[in-house]
């Protein structure tokens, strides 16, 4: 499924960069070669409406298939732990043997004040 989705991205990606090549900017690009006049599908005006219509599905094609790989190739965390917690926990308490800096001296309640 990761390996189809990843070859539909790709040939979204591609057909998406030619329908937005396609169009024309002030009346001259690619989509002024098409056609001739009239209401064709393909005439200026018919081709800018398409090419418009099928850049916006093409668009929103490709944020959805952006988004199914991502949620495709998050990590999971099985137990359901949280990864600050796990590494919150590996910290090591200070050994109690060490003396404070200098500057700070610790009162008798075990809170510290800064001199």
């Amino acid at each position: 499924m990761y390996t189809f989705l990843i070859i539909l991205f790709v040939i979204n990606s591609v057909l998406l960069v030619l329908s937005i090549l396609f169009q024309s900017s002030k009346g001259d690009a690619l989509s002024g070669t098409f056609g001739g006049q009239g209401g064709s599908l393909l005439s200026n005006r018919g081709a800018a409406t398409f090419l418009s219509k099928t850049s916006s599905t093409l668009a929103a094609a490709f944020f959805i298939i952006t988004i199914l790989i991502s949620m495709m190739s998050s990590p999971t965390n099985p137990e359901g732990e949280s990864v600050i917690r796990k590494e919150a926990d590996k910290r090591v308490a200070p050994a109690a043997g060490l003396s404070a800096p200098q500057g700070i001296q610790e009162e008798e309640d075990g809170t510290e004040t800064n001199e």
